[in-house]
């Protein structure tokens, strides 16, 4: 592989990525579970995926969607967690949050709510090239 690689991500990033993938909040192994081997209409999703300077929860390439789960220490980080996603929304990327008791305790709205919108942005003509 060429080393000018256009999505090169930086190696600290990809560290962070790495060790955020290991100890993850029950939330996020929950919907993990539900999202893992393509169980969501044929969908692939990865956690703790870095873009740019960000790690996002989780990630499905074919869309551009990051997904987010938001536990109790979002609320002391709006202003950042709002800069985020405007630049995330920036570069091309679409972001959805859930908030972490909405996935403990109603995974099957949040799960419709995913798929819902992976069908949308799959069947929507987009000028970009995947990352």
């Amino acid at each position: 592989m060429p080393d000018d690689k256009k999505h090169r991500i930086r190696p600290d990033t990809l560290a962070r990525a790495r060790e955020l993938r290991k100890p993850q909040t029950p939330a996020e192994r929950a919907l993990s579970a539900q999202l893992r081997d393509r169980q969501l209409g044929g969908f692939k999703f990865r956690r703790q995926h870095p873009i740019g300077r960000f790690i996002v929860d989780v990630y499905c390439a074919e869309c551009w969607l990051a997904i987010e789960i938001d536990g109790d220490t979002h609320a002391e980080q709006e202003d950042y967690d709002t800069k985020r996603t405007q630049w995330l929304c920036a570069q091309g990327y679409h972001v959805v949050r859930f908030a972490d008791r909405d996935v403990q305790r109603n995974m099957s709205a949040v799960l419709e709510a995913i798929l819902r919108k992976c069908e949308e942005l799959r069947s929507s003509p987009s000028p970009r090239s995947s990352p």
